[in-house]
């Protein structure tokens, strides 16, 4: 990737939407156009071995721009929003300062959140995580999320109670300090160095659900159910606890036939999806590109399009305090 003389300060593209929407194609036509990189902010897409089920951007894809934070952590460790946004903000900062520009690309709402706005400082206990989540492998979810009702029902009633990683940190925010793990949200960015443009891909729920659909069977014809099968001694990890391969794991065990398997995964998966929409929609800064089958490439031109526009717009001026 050639270097350009560094525009101060740089401008950060965000690019979001639900799985499925196209994302990955939006961002390398912006970071090729701009002559950059894409700092990827998917929580699965970060972890080794799950490159089909996560639907990570494929080798060509990776070989043509470079992604950032893609297939390099062991499924057998934990990564969080909070560890994502240390991470990422220096990268992106970097980024900025050598090409002017950088592409931030996902559907994780969290990291994309960590990442532009920050995330609160929260009280921590390592000896008392380990210890939730042993309860967690044992069986013990349901118990921790009723736990968490009581302690912060605001909380437990907003967040997805199925993610015992989601659960684990909330509930050692709640007993390490006393007080809800709500209570510590205080709504308040911070400061980052560029200029932010935002921009979100929106397709009608029957092509969304029909793209969906396309995906998960050519996943299975590219040798997912065989990816899922390496990844069995791993199955119990929280990297693995996701859409897709539980139920995959499910086939293997015998419980349910391949069909069935593929249909929770679709109907899961675009459940999935309409609550990213509601994720993402929340923030009014984002522009957002609606499309059904007839207008996709249009629409996402116009999203590559306006996203240049506002960076020629943004580059150079100095940021409002």
């Amino acid at each position: 990737m050639a270097k350009r003389e560094a525009l101060q300060p740089g401008v950060v593209i965000s690019v979001v939407g639900p799985t499925a929407s196209g994302k990955t194609e939006v961002a390398i036509a912006l970071a090729q156009k701009l002559h950059t990189e894409i700092v990827n902010a998917d929580a699965r897409q970060i972890y080794r071995g799950m490159s089909i089920g996560t639907a990570q951007p494929t080798a060509e894809e990776r070989h043509a721009i470079p992604h950032h934070f893609v297939d390099f952590l062991s499924p057998n460790e934990l990564y969080s929003a909070g560890a994502f946004e240390k991470a990422a903000v220096p990268q992106l900062t970097n980024l900025c300062s050598t090409y002017g520009s950088a592409v931030l690309a996902g559907g994780s709402g969290m990291y994309v959140k960590a990442t532009l706005q920050g995330l609160d400082e929260l009280p921590s206990d390592a000896d008392l995580r380990e210890e939730l989540n042993a309860k967690v492998q044992d069986g013990g979810l349901p118990s921790l999320v009723a736990q968490l009702q009581k302690l912060d029902a605001k909380h437990a009633a907003n967040m997805d109670t199925s993610n015992p990683q989601r659960v684990v940190r909330a509930l050692e925010v709640c007993i390490t300090s006393g007080q809800p793990f709500s209570s510590f949200h205080t709504g308040k960015a911070k400061t980052r160095p560029w200029h932010v443009v935002s921009i979100g891909l929106q397709p009608d729920r029957e092509e969304l659900r029909k793209r969906i659909a396309k995906r998960a069977h050519a996943m299975i014809k590219a040798g997912w159910l065989e990816e899922t099968r390496a990844l069995l001694p791993h199955r119990d990890t929280n990297a693995l606890n996701t859409l897709g391969y539980k139920e995959l794991f499910q086939h293997l065990d015998g419980s349910m036939g391949l069909e069935e398997a593929m249909e929770l995964v679709i109907t899961r998966t675009y459940q999935f999806a309409k609550r990213q929409m509601t994720w993402f929609q929340k923030d009014p800064n984002t522009m957002w590109f609606a499309y059904e089958a007839n207008n996709r490439e249009q629409k996402l031109s116009e999203a590559v399009e306006h996203a240049i526009s506002k960076f020629g717009h943004l580059q150079g001026k100095p940021l409002l305090q």
